[in-house]
């Protein structure tokens, strides 16, 4: 059986600064006339003891689940929020890709019990870390008090 070590090194994943999780980016396009790149592609791993802070970003991002346990994302945004659950058992209800539109809040944690998940998220226009917005507790506890738990849970 595959371990997350075994996978942090194989894929030579390091820490994602801010978010959570470990990562590494596969692809990066060439830039568009602003100075951006057109698309990127990562592989993001999630552990036990790591998850994906509220944040939000700019543009769609696409997630694609790879293998491991099932990720329990939370989306909020101006239509209020939901919650999608990351895996392979499709016909239980699992997706095992999802977008997060642009400037929707977003953040993910492994499910209880798993050992690690490997996903991958591909963004077009692609990511800059200076578009990542961080969450604050109290702003969106005030505006989804339905998730304040799952906003607490998410935040560093």
């Amino acid at each position: 059986m595959i371990t997350a070590a075994q996978l942090i090194a194989a894929l030579d994943l390091k820490p994602l600064p801010l978010e959570g999780g470990y990562f590494c980016e596969t692809y990066r396009s060439s830039l568009l006339s602003n100075g951006k790149s057109a698309s990127t592609a990562i592989y993001y791993l999630l552990t036990p003891d790591t998850f994906s802070a509220l944040h939000r970003l700019p543009t769609d991002e696409v997630f694609h689940f790879y293998l491991g346990d099932p990720v329990e994302m939370l989306q909020l945004g101006p239509s209020g929020g939901r919650t999608i659950t990351l895996g392979t058992d499709v016909l239980g209800g699992q997706c095992p890709q999802a977008i997060v539109p642009a400037g929707v809040w977003q953040g993910s944690v492994l499910r209880p019990g798993g050992a690690f998940a490997l996903l991958g998220t591909t963004m077009a226009p692609g990511f800059d870390f200076a578009d990542y917005e961080a969450g604050e507790r109290g702003q969106l506890t005030a505006a989804f008090p339905e998730f304040a738990e799952w906003i607490e849970r998410l935040m560093r």
